[in-house]
C-alpha cells in the first residue's frame, strides 16, 4: 500500500482521541487509588466538595432511600440519580442485575461509575442523549443548591427523563417550587446529612413513599 493510500486522522478526531486515552487513564488512576485506599467496598467513596456545594446523606438517610427504590422498582426497571452521587454504590448494590441506574453528576471523580455515569450540568437541563429520554421508571433527585434557577432547571430535566414516580430531597423551602413544577407532595420522611446542615431539608414524591418506610 502507498503511504498516500493509509488512512489518516483529521486533527480534531485526533484530539477527541487523545481527551478520550486520557480520561480513559484519569479514571483507572482513581480506581487504583480507590483500591489501594480498601475503598471500593465503601458506599461513599470520595469526600464532600463544598464547593459544589455537596453534602452527603447520614447513613440512615441512605437506607431508607434505598429501601424507597428497591420496593418502588420493578424487575428490568430503570433508575436514574440525579445530583446525589452517594446513593449510586448501595442502590447499585441493593438491585444487583434486576434493574439498571444510572447516575447523573457534575462532579467528574463519580465517572468511575461509567458507563452508568454520565456528565450533568443543571445549567444546561436537556444537554443529555436523546435515548435516555422518557425511560426511566424511578427519578431520584437532590438539586445541588437552594435556589429557583437550580430547582427549575433541574425540574425540566426530570421531566424529560421521568415516564412514572419521582422523588425529590431538597431544603423545605423550596416546597412551593417542587409543588407548582412538578406536582409532588410533601413526605414526612426527612433526609438528613453527615453534617448537620443548617437548612431544614424535605423529600417529595408523587407516590406514597412513606407507606414504603413505615
Amino acid at each position: 500500500m502507498e503511504d498516500d493510500d493509509v488512512p489518516s486522522l483529521s486533527a480534531e478526531t485526533f484530539a477527541a482521541l487523545q481527551e478520550f486515552y486520557l480520561e480513559q487513564q484519569k479514571r483507572q488512576e482513581i480506581l487504583n487509588k480507590l483500591e489501594a485506599d480498601d475503598k471500593l467496598k465503601e458506599n461513599i467513596l470520595f469526600d464532600e466538595n463544598w464547593q459544589l456545594s455537596q453534602f452527603w446523606y447520614d447513613e440512615a438517610t441512605v437506607q431508607s432511600l434505598v429501601k424507597v427504590v428497591d420496593r418502588t422498582i420493578q424487575d428490568g426497571g430503570r433508575v436514574a440519580l440525579i445530583s446525589c452521587p452517594t446513593l449510586f454504590v448501595p442502590v447499585k448494590r441493593q438491585l444487583g442485575d434486576r434493574a439498571s441506574v444510572t447516575l447523573l453528576e457534575y462532579d467528574r471523580r463519580f465517572e468511575v461509575h461509567a458507563p452508568d455515569f454520565i456528565f450533568y450540568d443543571y445549567k444546561t437541563p436537556q444537554k443529555l442523549p436523546p435515548e435516555i429520554f422518557n425511560s426511566y421508571d424511578l427519578v431520584v433527585a437532590d438539586p445541588p443548591f437552594l435556589s429557583e434557577e437550580c430547582i427549575t432547571k433541574t425540574s425540566e430535566t426530570i421531566k424529560l427523563l421521568a415516564k412514572d414516580k419521582i422523588v425529590i430531597c431538597t431544603g423545605s423551602i423550596m416546597r412551593e417550587n417542587v409543588e407548582e413544577l412538578l406536582n409532588l407532595k410533601i413526605c414526612k420522611f426527612q433526609p438528613r446529612h453527615r453534617n448537620n446542615l443548617a437548612n431544614e431539608f424535605s423529600c417529595y414524591a408523587n407516590f406514597e413513599l412513606d407507606d414504603i418506610l413505615s
